[in-house]
């Protein structure tokens, strides 16, 4: 295959992959390395390079779900509180192997928040792409409880979390890709 048919495979075939659907099965350190690696070739604007990730692994997973639960807890009023609800957020972390922190450094003097943000969406495309092509399972969750892990997960004043990036190892099927057509969606301005 051309180039242009292996990046059309990977793009048509990536789909998310929940926790639930993780074996029990290491990524390796230099696997995760080629994931962020990809992050960093995402185009930029006045190359501020804006996207910061935190590797969350191991016993830090364990921590990170007790903090999004403990945060769930002190934040839904008592009569909306779910204990199911609150013991996903241990049984998602603990089923994915790894979970990438998805960050944004703002640069608010050079460029508007919108191009940043972009900027890191292009960037955890590169991501999910990288790990379809590697067999790993990936999946971006942006519960609001983020707004709340700046101290767990280190950021600066201006850095803001924007999603976790869930990955691991899978047994799932291939699946068709739930898309109407693109013809649909494109207007043509030729004169």
């Amino acid at each position: 295959m051309n180039n242009y048919e292996v990046l059309s495979s990977i793009i048509k075939s990536r789909r998310s992959i929940f926790p639930v659907s993780y074996i029990q099965k290491e990524i390796p350190v230099a696997v995760i390395e080629q994931i962020l690696e990809s992050a960093n070739y995402a185009p930029t604007h006045k190359l501020t390079q804006p996207w910061r990730f935190v590797v969350i692994r191991k016993q830090a997973k364990t921590r990170l779900g007790i903090t999004l639960g403990d945060l769930y807890k002190s934040t839904v009023p008592a009569h909306q509180f779910l204990q199911k609800k609150y013991n996903s957020f241990s049984e998602k972390t603990n089923q994915a192997d790894c979970i990438l922190a998805i960050n944004i450094q703002f640069h608010p003097n050079e460029l508007p928040a919108w191009e940043e943000i972009a900027a890191v969406g292009c960037a955890v495309q590169n991501m999910a792409l990288t790990a379809e092509a590697l067999n790993v399972g990936a999946y971006w969750s942006s519960p609001p409880l983020i707004d709340n892990l700046g101290e767990f997960l280190g950021l600066a004043e201006n850095e803001k979390c924007f999603g976790l990036f869930y990955m691991g190892y899978h047994n799932e099927k291939p699946r068709d890709a739930n898309r109407t057509p693109i013809a649909d969606k494109v207007k043509w301005i030729e004169k």
